[in-house]
């Protein structure tokens, strides 16, 4: 009986280090940027795939207002022809 009890008495627990986060911020937050510009495409490309699909939140790492002001600037630009609608 003792054979199958092995290992299942009381276990202890290693104390977990701390860990530090730095708080991740939007680009846009960092550079302090009101609304995302449709005129800047270098920008705008970063934001999207080779597919020309945007990038979701997560992904692209801006908060909900720029992420909003992200998509509209980049359909500005699919309108004008400054980015393409498919890769």
């Amino acid at each position: 009986m003792a054979r199958f009890m092995r290992g299942r008495g009381k276990t202890t627990r290693r104390k977990k280090k701390p860990r530090i986060h730095e708080i991740a911020k939007c680009r846009f937050c960092r550079e302090k940027v009101s609304e995302v510009d449709y005129k800047d495409v270098d920008v705008l490309n970063k934001l999207t795939t080779q597919q020309g699909k945007m990038f979701s939140r997560k992904r692209s790492g801006n908060c909900a207002p720029h992420q909003r002001s992200c998509m509209k600037a980049i359909k500005r630009a699919r309108f004008l022809g400054l980015l393409p609608y498919v890769g």
